[in-house]
C-alpha cells in the first residue's frame, strides 16, 4: 500500500444487498445484512468501528442508527442519523470520512438503508397550495392554489424529462432516441449483476413504446422504488499500515469526496436546476484527487431517469459541452466503450432504495477496483467516480482509486 498523504482515508470493506422487494425482511433486518457483511469483507468486527453514520430517507426521524445497533452490537459509540434526498448514503458516508480526518475515530462504518415497497411516484414537495386556503397571495411561495402540473411540476419523472428537454432544446443531436439508447445500455448492463433490482434485456424499440410517463421518459426509462442497503467500512491510512497485507491489498482509496448544494442562480427560480451543483461537485472532485475525466476507468452516476444520465455526461465532463448525444450514440458509456457508465444497471434497472444510493454506487466501483466483479469486471479499472443527486438539492461526487502495493 502507498499513498502521498497519511490524512487519506481508505474503504476497508463493502457490501451491498440483493436489490428488489423485501417483504420478508424490515429495514433493520436490510441494514444489518450490510452492516456485517461490509464489517466480514474487511475483516474486522463492531468493537474495531468508532463512529456510525447511517442514512434512511422515509425513516429520517426514526433513529435508525440506534436501532441498527440493537442488530449488530451497542458499544456507545457515536451515531450520525443522516437524511439528505437521494445523496442520503453518500452523506452518511462523507460523515464518517470527516469523522476520520478529524482524528476523531480511525475506523468507522457507513450504512445506507431504505424500504421503499411500492410507494408510487415521488414528488419534490407536497401539494402546490402548501396547505393553504387563503385566496390572495402571501406566505414565502405566494401561491394561493395549487399548481402543480399547471405552472410544471415536482413530480419525479416531470422534473427531469423537463431537464433533459431543456438540454435537448439547447444542443442539437439529442432526442427522444437519444434518452432511450441510455435506457437500453443499462437494462443490458444488469444483466451481468446479480444484485440489481431487475436483470432484464430490452430492445431500443421496446424502450420506446413502453408507456409514456412524462416525456420522452417512458417507464423503462424511470428507476424502480426499491428494498435495500449497503455500507462501507472505512479506515484511516495510519490505521491501515497497521492492518494485514491482504486488507491493504483490498483496501481502495477515496481520493476526493464533495458535497454540494444550490448556488442562487435565476433559472433554478422556474425549474429545478440538476446541471449546476453537478457541476461544481465534479469539479471540486476532480481538483482534489488530481485527475480528469479521461483518467476514470468507470462511473456510477445518478440515473434515476434516462433524461438524467444523459445531461450528467456533460456536467461530468465525460463528453465535450454540448455533445451527450453524440456520447450516447458512439456508445462512449457502454461497458466496451470510451468511459464506461453504470455497468451496473445503474438506477434503472439495479434501483433506487434512496437511502442505500450514494453507498451502493461506491460498493459498485470498489468492487471493480478489487477486481472482484465478475462477469461485470471492467478489466484494469484503476480510477472510478460515484455520483448521486437529489432535488432540494444535494449532490455528492466521490473518485476513488485501487491500491498501489
Amino acid at each position: 500500500m502507498s499513498g502521498d498523504n497519511g490524512d487519506n482515508v481508505w474503504i476497508l470493506g463493502a457490501y451491498m444487498t440483493k436489490f428488489g422487494r423485501h417483504t420478508d425482511k424490515d429495514l433493520i433486518d436490510l441494514a444489518s445484512e450490510s452492516a456485517l457483511g461490509a464489517m466480514k469483507d474487511a475483516d474486522v468486527t463492531i468493537h474495531d468501528m468508532e463512529v456510525l453514520g447511517c442514512g434512511s430517507l422515509f425513516n429520517a426521524q426514526a433513529g435508525v442508527g440506534q436501532q441498527l445497533q440493537k442488530q449488530i452490537g451497542q458499544t456507545g459509540i457515536p451515531v450520525y442519523n443522516v437524511a439528505n434526498a437521494c445523496a442520503t448514503g453518500a452523506t452518511a458516508l462523507r460523515t464518517v470520512l470527516l469523522t476520520i480526518k478529524a482524528g476523531e475515530a480511525d475506523m468507522g462504518l457507513a450504512v445506507g438503508v431504505e424500504q421503499m415497497g411500492k410507494g408510487g411516484l415521488l414528488g419534490a414537495g407536497g401539494k402546490g397550495d402548501r396547505g393553504r386556503k387563503v385566496y390572495e397571495p402571501s406566505g414565502r411561495y405566494g401561491s394561493v392554489m395549487q399548481v402543480e402540473g399547471v405552472l410544471g411540476t415536482g413530480l419525479m419523472p416531470g422534473v427531469f424529462a423537463q431537464a433533459g428537454m431543456e438540454y435537448a432544446y439547447e444542443h442539437g443531436g439529442v432526442d427522444f432516441e437519444q434518452f432511450a439508447k441510455v435506457a437500453e445500455k443499462n437494462h443490458a448492463h444488469s444483466t451481468l449483476n446479480p444484485l440489481a433490482h431487475y436483470q432484464k434485456q430490452f430492445t431500443l424499440d421496446e424502450v420506446m413504446t413502453a408507456e409514456m410517463m412524462s416525456y420522452p421518459n417512458t417507464l423503462l426509462m424511470c428507476c424502480p422504488n426499491t428494498d435495500g442497503s449497503a455500507a462501507v467500512v472505512l479506515v484511516s491510512e495510519e490505521k491501515l499500515r497497521t492492518l494485514s497485507r491482504d486488507q491493504q491489498k483490498r483496501a481502495v482509496k477515496i481520493s476526493a469526496s464533495a458535497l454540494t448544494t444550490d448556488p442562487w442562480t435565476e433559472h433554478a427560480q422556474v425549474q429545478p436546476d440538476v446541471n449546476t451543483l453537478t457541476r461544481n461537485a465534479a469539479k471540486q472532485a476532480y481538483e482534489t484527487a488530481g485527475v480528469s475525466p479521461q483518467d476514470l476507468d468507470l462511473v456510477e452516476l445518478h440515473d434515476c431517469f434516462a433524461t438524467a444520465e444523459l445531461i450528467h455526461y456533460d456536467n461530468l465532463m465525460l463528453c465535450p459541452p454540448g455533445d451527450a448525444g453524440k456520447f450516447i450514440d458512439e456508445r462512449g458509456p457502454w461497458r466496451d466503450g470510451q468511459t464506461p457508465v453504470n455497468v451496473s444497471g445503474g438506477l434503472i434497472s439495479k434501483g433506487h432504495p434512496i437511502g442505500a444510493t450514494g453507498i451502493a454506487n461506491v460498493f459498485e466501483v470498489t468492487t471493480h477496483l478489487r477486481g472482484e466483479a465478475g462477469d461485470r469486471q471492467i478489466e484494469g479499472a484503476k480510477v472510478g467516480l460515484t455520483h448521486v443527486i437529489g432535488l432540494g438539492s444535494a449532490c455528492a461526487v466521490h473518485i476513488l482509486e485501487k491500491a498501489a502495493v
